[in-house]
């Protein structure tokens, strides 16, 4: 397929391949105008509103998205179909940063060895520092192998909600489907917890996000089965098997299936003991029962380099379903 300036909205395999490239190399853009944390934003104001009136309820939150979806996938549509038209490549250009900034997998790796590499130094503090980054449980309880632990949950769960769901949708729909995944993913994160606060209010966003995250899981689950097979050190059948048999573990209809398939990959266990306000809330491993926790840095860099490349391929199979259907 020739290289051609894409248009407007639609997915553009060559967008896609500079984006990701952008993506694992850069880690995510730094600029105050980055479009999630301008849709957070957004969210808070709408939800000060929102609560305002008594709209705190099931209502509101269908109102939350109704309002976050229109202003943001409609403003970055037109957007960019205005770039585009007054010339084709401004139009290209921003599409491919905006795609850029909204795919997380490098960052993730990048935070990822931003943590084994204090442990790596004998930083223990440093790296429970950085994996209170990444997680909500107590830090203060782990040791080196839990921060390891933590860090490889983080990037596969990760790998779903940052990555394949993004390129999954933009596969599907173009640039407002990765845009309104990206709505939904932030309300998800922002109000769709189980509290008083939130339990009515956040249900439509958390829903949401179960939903559009149901499909990219499960071929995450199979993709990384399939990397597996192929990387020195880990099982493919494992990660096939611990992924069907234990997703039901962790909460929520779709984590665990890249989760429980990482510790079947690399033939570790993961999770372990968590720690919540000084109160012990969890102490299920996932993985197959006969393998030992994860605990060592060679053990970080099998996992990293499945997920890694687990990235690479679904992006690859992206961009060749994309090449293939405009032929």
């Amino acid at each position: 397929m020739a290289f051609t300036v894409g248009s407007g909205l639609a997915p553009d395999a060559y967008a896609l391949m500079i984006a990701v490239v952008a993506d694992l190399v850069c880690g995510d853009p730094v600029y105050r105008a980055h479009p999630v944390r301008l849709i957070g934003r957004t969210l808070q104001w709408i939800e000060a509103r929102l609560r305002a009136t008594s709209a705190d309820g099931y209502a509101g939150g269908v109102l939350l998205f109704l309002a976050l979806a229109t202003i943001w996938v409609g403003g970055v549509s037109l957007i960019v179909v205005a770039a585009s038209s007054l010339r084709t490549i401004a139009g290209w250009l921003l599409h491919t940063f905006l795609m850029y900034s909204l795919l997380a997998l490098g960052d993730l790796l990048h935070h990822g060895w931003r943590i084994e590499h204090a442990l790596r130094r004998g930083d223990l503090d440093g790296a429970r520092n950085a994996v209170s980054h990444l997680v909500g449980r107590d830090t203060a309880p782990m040791d080196a192998a839990a921060c390891r632990r933590a860090a490889v949950e983080s990037l596969s769960e990760n790998l779903t909600d940052g990555f394949t769901s993004p390129l999954f949708w933009y596969v599907v729909a173009g640039l407002p489907g990765l845009v309104l995944f990206k709505v939904v993913s932030t309300m998800d994160s922002m109000v769709g917890y189980r509290t008083d606060r939130y339990l009515r209010f956040g249900w439509c966003g958390a829903r949401l996000d179960d939903v559009m995250n149901v499909v990219p899981a499960r071929l995450t689950w199979l993709l990384l089965a399939a990397v597996a097979a192929a990387l020195p050190r880990c099982s493919g059948r494992k990660a096939l098997r611990i992924g069907w048999r234990q997703h039901s573990v962790l909460p929520g209809p779709n984590s665990g299936w890249s989760e429980a398939a990482t510790a079947g990959a690399v033939q570790r266990r993961l999770v372990g003991p968590i720690w919540m306000n000084g109160v012990l809330v969890a102490s299920a491993w996932i993985g197959d029962p006969r393998d030992p926790p994860m605990t060592t840095d060679s053990e970080y860099d099998s996992a990293s380099l499945l997920i890694t490349v687990a990235g690479i391929c679904a992006a690859a199979l992206a961009w060749s379903v994309l090449v293939l259907s405009a032929d």
